[in-house]
């Protein structure tokens, strides 16, 4: 009896897997359907919980039109914040949406929205149409985009792909935790060479030119 129950629960898994693969597939179809003819774009990442108020999503929106008349269509998150002042800011305006159960509305300045199932098919999406990352301050989600970037880099999945972490403040003491990573051996010196740290808006759309 045992074993026809355990036999049974196995295949029930089964289904659910390839559902979920049929799932997975729809991220990954809707993202190339919609985004194939995107012209080159610059994603920025950054905290939903930042206020209209703070300086950062003043620079974000300043930036992302900057970017924009560079000719970059701008990503984000299509969330609050951060990702907000990006949309707002841009000409041609992606969200990226994730589907979470106590999270983010789309933004009104998104103009081209995506809905994602999965997180790591949208992070895949991101890599694959952004010709470059604006890191804003954030929080886990934030340094969780960061870290898939500068790893990739890293290993060499990537090009020479510009990664700006804007506000000094914010990332230098994230950069001292890299030097300890340094000083242990997990990382090496070229791999602190794979970012700019800058509170500077045309520092930081230099550094993008230069990088393509």
């Amino acid at each position: 009896m045992k074993d026809l129950e355990k036999e049974f629960l196995d295949n029930k898994n089964k289904d659910k897997d390839v559902w979920r693969l049929f799932k997975i597939i729809g991220d990954f179809t809707d993202a190339y359907d919609e985004l194939s003819t995107l012209p080159p774009a610059v994603s920025i990442f950054g905290s939903a919980r930042t206020p209209t108020d703070d300086k950062y999503y003043k620079i974000a929106c300043e930036l992302s039109t900057t970017l924009s008349k560079e000719g970059y269509a701008i990503m984000t998150g299509g969330g609050g914040g951060i990702m907000e002042a990006g949309n707002k800011g841009a000409d041609i305006s992606v969200g990226l949406h994730i589907r979470l159960p106590m999270e983010q509305k789309i933004n009104p300045f998104v103009k081209l929205s995506l809905e994602f199932r999965y997180f790591f098919a949208r992070k895949v999406t991101f890599l694959k149409y952004s010709v470059a990352f604006v890191v804003m301050p954030g929080g886990f989600g934030t340094l969780d985009e960061l870290s898939e970037a500068l790893c990739l880099v890293q290993t060499k999945r990537m090009g020479n792909f510009p990664i700006i972490l804007f506000g000094k403040s914010f990332f230098e003491p994230l950069e001292d935790f890299f030097r300890m990573m340094l000083k242990h051996q997990y990382i090496d010196k070229q791999d602190m060479l794979s970012y700019l740290i800058t509170d500077s808006i045309d520092e930081a759309i230099e550094y993008i030119k230069k990088s393509r």
